[in-house]
């Protein structure tokens, strides 16, 4: 692998890289592989072999049964006749450890066509280095993508004693962040968590409005009429019809006819468009969640409320702590519940 990359410009790494590619076919190796099937996850396997090291069941040299992972490659130390790197998978990162009298001699020399952001594929042994670190001692290897392009890695600091990664450099721009999404996505496994954590709520919000017998319905996006809002909306021609539509401001007109119809409880988790202003904390195009409940008041629903926080939390931090910045917020049951006036004027002094 190449090691003068931080010091070229763009131009030179993508054509030290399409030189790569070349060296790939000239290899007879595949650098789009089409399939690959891995045996477990980099996490998954992590916490195998701590599972086996405590059990007593790696062998005398203290190695496990072979593995076989699938990843980016994130990381690489070459030091001669073998070769440390980390390759991360969509539940965390691991790290190898090619060595040139196990893995054979014109294996390890194919070593040279890969570069950080590549995806390879490798199997083998699991050991724990001198250090401490989980590894898997690779056996063979192969090629799974060849990436022409550099993703904005930066230089990775673990601290030994608690665990914690520190950044430096590489992808910080926050405007280009949330420009290219996905390289962000790519560089930054905290923001890969922030997507999961958002998929696992509104899955926990699903969860709880089920069990409370609501009834999950969807209604439409093109309307003939805007509502249930004070807001500008996008507007768009529907040909056939011959008829100006709108992109739907909110759900709620939609959602009081079907109870108008006879379903008593019903909710809706959708797409809402206003065409307003746009910032980091204001998006037009956001997701709501929108129920109503026949046979109840204000009352019952901040009874909902407080259950439906509550649940969530348990479900999906495991604890009722909300936790902003530095500030720690404590969720206790039952809220507490004043009037708005008396809010003001609490806060106001």
């Amino acid at each position: 692998m190449s090691d003068i990359e931080p010091t070229e410009d763009l131009s030179q790494i993508l054509r030290h890289r399409r030189e790569k590619l070349e060296e790939v076919v000239k290899r007879g190796m595949q650098p789009f592989a089409y399939n690959y099937s891995a045996t477990s996850s980099t996490i998954a396997a992590i916490e195998g072999f701590e599972a086996a090291e405590a059990g007593g069941t790696l062998d005398e040299e203290g190695y496990s049964e072979p593995v076989q992972i699938g990843g980016r490659l994130v990381g690489w130390r070459d030091m001669g006749r073998s070769v440390f790197a980390h390759v991360e998978d969509g539940q965390g990162r691991i790290q190898l450890y090619f060595r040139n009298s196990v893995v054979g001699e014109s294996s390890f020399e194919a070593l040279s066509v890969l570069d950080v952001s590549d995806w390879i594929g490798a199997e083998g042994r699991m050991f724990r280095t001198r250090t401490g670190e989980v590894t898997i001692q690779v056996e063979g290897w192969i090629l799974l993508t060849k990436s022409l392009r550099p993703l904005p890695f930066g230089k990775v600091e673990t601290d030994a004693q608690t665990g914690e990664r520190t950044v430096y450099g590489g992808f910080q721009d926050q405007e280009a962040r949330y420009r290219q999404r996905y390289a962000d996505l790519a560089v930054h496994p905290d923001v890969r968590e922030v997507f999961r954590t958002r998929a696992k709520v509104i899955t926990e919000l699903r969860r709880f409005l089920d069990a409370e017998g609501f009834l999950e319905v969807e209604t439409p996006v093109l309307q003939p009429l805007y509502g249930g809002a004070s807001a500008r909306p996008f507007v768009t021609h529907h040909h056939s019809l011959d008829q100006r539509m709108y992109l739907r401001i909110a759900d709620e007109l939609y959602l009081k006819r079907l109870v108008v119809g006879g379903f008593e409880r019903v909710y809706e988790i959708a797409k809402d468009f206003r065409n307003e202003g746009l910032s980091r904390v204001h998006n037009p195009e956001f997701t709501m969640l929108e129920w109503y409940q026949a046979f109840s008041d204000y009352e019952d629903q901040m009874d909902l409320v407080e259950r439906m926080l509550v649940h969530v939390l348990d479900s999906v931090v495991g604890e009722r702590v909300i936790r902003y910045g530095d500030d720690e917020i404590p969720v206790t049951m039952p809220f507490r519940r004043i009037g708005l006036v008396s809010a003001l004027s609490e806060a106001i002094g």
